[in-house]
């Protein structure tokens, strides 16, 4: 083979690769991912967080692969240091394809775009006001709600006092941004007058420190709750171990809305399947980067939970877990 011809063969041979590499860059889809609760670094698909892991395994299946054909930007707690809205506007600025967001601050979203689309894993979108109905969002969002209704915080009112019927006033600890009005107004509040008790409410912000979760604590305790309810969210699961030992410190018996907390020495939950519903959205996720609107795709509703009991802790407690309680029971921390 003559010289000019074999260079020839050899630029084509490298050429191609590169092309091939290059073209791949252009189809390349942005998935940004806001997680402001935890660490950015946990997101992406080496990593060892169990939610992120089924996540990112639910993308590989469906064809969208980190590092190939979809480049993944997370946005975690060492992002947000200026404050979720600040950090939520350098999201959107950066132009993904589609936002990943969760916890009740996704509803900061809708005032800066209503063109990317967004999946949340969030309370009630239609209450926050980013969803026409479940059915229907006719927006740029979609997801999955973990809010079935005022119904599951009488629910998990009930349970707590079948554990613990000595409760007269119950504490509840949430986050400051899932309130938008006063908490007297609230589906909670309207749980715990329906069932015949005040309550002693704590409001906390998004990145409180354990200085403040204490504070926090003792001010409902001071207020005479003798039981708490621990409000779902990015924010108190990030925070569990440390609710939970502060809790356990007060002396103060409490249900929370995470399986987790329980494993983590809390003594109840009533809760829904995170891995579950990571799942789900990777799915609505791949439906978007094939052409769908978000608008048309309906918005998941939990409806299934499971209660879980650790024995220890209520052992710790003074508690004697009723028989009936035990065996109605999903998952038993002994």
């Amino acid at each position: 083979m003559r010289r000019r011809a074999f260079l020839g063969v050899v630029c084509s041979a490298v050429a191609w690769p590169l092309a091939a590499a290059a073209q791949q860059n252009i189809n390349k889809k942005r998935l940004a991912i806001s997680v402001p609760s935890e660490l950015g670094a946990d997101w992406h698909e080496r990593s060892g967080n169990r939610y992120s892991r089924a996540f990112f395994a639910e993308l590989r299946r469906l064809g969208q692969i980190e590092g190939q054909n979809l480049s993944v930007d997370s946005y975690g707690r060492e992002q947000n240091t200026s404050g979720f809205e600040a950090l939520a506007a350098e999201i959107v600025r950066s132009n993904p394809d589609v936002i990943l967001a969760t916890g009740p601050g996704v509803v900061i979203f809708k005032k800066l775009t209503s063109r990317i689309p967004i999946v949340v894993v969030t309370a009630d979108p239609v209450k926050a006001g980013i969803a026409e109905s479940l059915a229907h969002p006719g927006s740029n969002f979609t997801g999955a709600s973990v809010d079935p209704g005022p119904s599951i915080h009488g629910k998990r009112i009930a349970l707590l006092r079948e554990m613990f019927p000595a409760l007269s006033k119950l504490g509840c600890l949430a986050l400051r941004i899932q309130n938008s009005g006063p908490f007297t107004g609230s589906p909670i509040a309207a749980a715990a007058e329906a069932a015949g008790l005040p309550i002693a409410v704590s409001l906390l912000e998004i990145g409180s420190k354990e200085t403040d979760w204490r504070a926090a604590v003792e001010s409902i305790s001071r207020d005479g709750a003798n039981a708490v309810m621990v409000v779902d969210s990015p924010e108190t699961f990030q925070n569990r171990t440390m609710i939970v030992k502060l809790l356990g410190d007060a002396n103060l018996p409490s249900i929370s809305g995470f399986t987790e907390a329980v494993e983590a020495g809390g003594l109840m939950a009533y809760s829904f399947d995170l891995i579950e519903l990571y799942k789900r959205v990777a799915n609505n996720i791949d439906a978007i980067l094939r052409g769908a609107k978000p608008g048309d795709i309906p918005i998941y509703q939990v409806t299934k939970f499971e209660l879980s009991i650790n024995l220890k802790t209520a052992k710790q407690l003074g508690l004697s877990v009723p028989p009936a309680l035990l065996a109605s029971a999903d998952k038993v921390i002994e």
